[in-house]
């Protein structure tokens, strides 16, 4: 009977840690890739508790975060598209689905990629690129319509897109995003070469009437400017993500904005540009 009793015991014990080790748990993909095994407590408006397996300590985690939460149950839930992971190189990213306006004769302008000496600057500077960029073609966009930079970063916002994740997005899939038929992007690229050195001098004299002897005086001085040897690659995609114009030209002047000179000629020359 002892036997008997002990070998039941075994077996429930058995039984109950298989039990344990089999049990599903909640997962959470974050935007960033991050993969989270836990169980998701709640769920509000903005956050949702979790905490990971084997521990008690309870995380908020803010829903713009999130793009996709598998529960144990099977049951899943998305909050935002997810882009393509290194675990998934060939998948396509699919952004949020855009609204049931027309697309037809839209055009969006993407911030610009603005790299000087190598490193990226501040997005405030591409966005100031992008408005540039719209000044000079709203004016002239005959039947087209530029829609404005500010609903454009909105909705790239929402979607989780910035200049450095939006490569994981084809052009098809941000004119659906963004309810366009064609897309401006572009990419200033500028660094420092020479200096240029400028000087000027003066010289005067004034005569005295007492000894009749002539004093002179004289001044010197120099400015020096910085060079800078700038490009800019500018490409106009559509909904098919198809290139329809694609302009690379160094700009001739060596300041730091000659950029903008740059932009203004290949802007006037695409085909979008109504004179």
């Amino acid at each position: 009977m002892k036997k008997l009793l002990c070998v039941i015991t075994l077996v429930t014990a058995l039984f109950t840690a298989y039990s344990q080790n089999d049990h599903k748990h909640d997962v959470v993909v974050k935007s960033n890739g991050d993969i989270l095994t836990g169980e998701v407590l709640e769920i509000t408006d903005s956050t949702i508790r979790f905490t990971y397996t084997g521990e008690k300590l309870v995380y908020s985690i803010k829903k713009t975060e999130i793009l996709k939460i598998t529960f144990a149950s099977g049951r899943t839930e998305t909050f935002a598209a997810a882009p393509t992971t290194p675990a998934q190189p060939a998948a396509s990213a699919q952004p949020a689905a855009s609204t049931t306006e027309d697309p037809h004769n839209k055009i969006a302008i993407l911030p610009f990629g603005y790299v000087k000496d190598g490193q990226p600057l501040a997005e405030e500077v591409s966005e100031s690129v992008q408005n540039q960029c719209y000044d000079l073609l709203s004016k002239h966009s005959g039947t087209y319509t530029v829609v404005s930079p500010r609903a454009i970063n909105v909705k790239l916002t929402k979607a989780g897109i910035n200049r450095s994740t939006i490569l994981n997005y084809t052009m098809a899939d941000l004119c659906n995003l963004l309810g366009v038929e064609y897309i401006i992007d572009g990419t200033i690229t500028q660094r420092h070469t020479t200096q240029t050195t400028y000087g000027n001098s003066t010289y005067s004299t004034k005569k005295k009437d007492d000894d009749k002897k002539e004093t002179g005086y004289g001044s010197n001085y120099s400015t020096t400017q910085q060079n800078y040897e700038t490009v800019m690659d500018l490409k106009i995609y559509n909904e098919k993500a198809q290139i329809v114009y694609n302009q690379n030209r160094k700009a001739f002047w060596q300041t730091e904005d000659a950029y903008k000179n740059t932009l203004e000629y290949l802007i006037k020359r695409c085909p979008l540009y109504t004179k």
